[in-house]
């Protein structure tokens, strides 16, 4: 856990560093680029594509493990719109909540111990 733990806070703070210097130097207009590589069919859109279904998992999964509580559809929204800056955290602080016990970090409410 202490590992799974270090990587969360590495991605984290990889991916908040890297957007903010990419949105400093190339703008905040991320939509208009991601629709726009979707709608050419190249690879850059295949990659969003693909990158898209995995924010959709993302985003249900954390819905799912609170039973679609309506906390966890506000989180889930901000799951499928945020990707690993929210996740990463979001995870590290379940890993926390739940004393390293992964199989509740994972199912939540679904959990039975």
């Amino acid at each position: 856990m202490k590992l799974f733990r270090v990587l969360l806070v590495i991605l984290s703070v990889n991916i908040l560093i890297y957007t903010l210097y990419t949105g400093t130097s190339h703008g905040w207009n991320l939509l208009s680029i991601f629709v726009k590589d979707i709608s050419e069919f190249t690879w850059p859109g295949q990659f969003n594509t693909d990158f898209t279904s995995f924010l959709l998992l993302s985003g249900l999964w954390t819905m799912w493990r609170q039973k679609f509580s309506a906390a966890s559809v506000v989180l889930g929204l901000v799951a499928f719109v945020g990707g690993i800056i929210f996740l990463a955290p979001y995870l590290l602080y379940l890993s926390f909540k739940n004393d390293g016990d992964i199989g509740a970090v994972l199912l939540g409410k679904h959990f039975k111990s």
